[in-house]
């Protein structure tokens, strides 16, 4: 799990350790995006996982992998994806809380964050 929760939109590797729990794993990893910690489940090659690094960055992963025993160890590799459910560190931006009237049967654009947006912006005019 350790090279999958290396971070968001980047190349990296690294090295991690987990321990079955039930259908579950708990694991902790070191790689190029520093300290991580998660838990992860999968049924064959494929795995999904949520994972928190140490700037605090919750991350979702997927990935597809393959490993094999070695002594009494499973050693493995695989490929995937991740990305930032949550930042800590993002700045939020508070909602308005000034709403303008709209004019009756007038449509009002709002972005992701609930700020009014212009119409000739919503519909490429402006």
């Amino acid at each position: 799990m350790g090279a999958t929760v290396a971070g968001c939109s980047s190349v990296g590797a690294g090295v991690g350790v987990g321990v079955p729990v039930g259908p579950f794993s708990v694991g902790v990893g070191l790689g190029s995006g520093g300290l991580s910690a998660g838990v992860g489940t999968g049924v064959g090659p494929l795995g999904v996982g949520v994972g928190v690094n140490q700037r605090g960055q919750v991350l979702g992963t997927a990935g597809v992998g393959a490993a094999t025993g070695v002594g009494g160890a499973s050693v493995g590799v695989g490929v995937g994806t991740s990305t930032v459910l949550h930042d800590p560190n993002r700045a939020q931006v508070a909602p308005s809380q000034e709403i303008p009237a709209a004019e009756p049967g007038a449509v009002q654009w709002r972005d992701a964050s609930g700020q009014t947006v212009p119409a000739c912006r919503a519909e490429g005019r402006c």
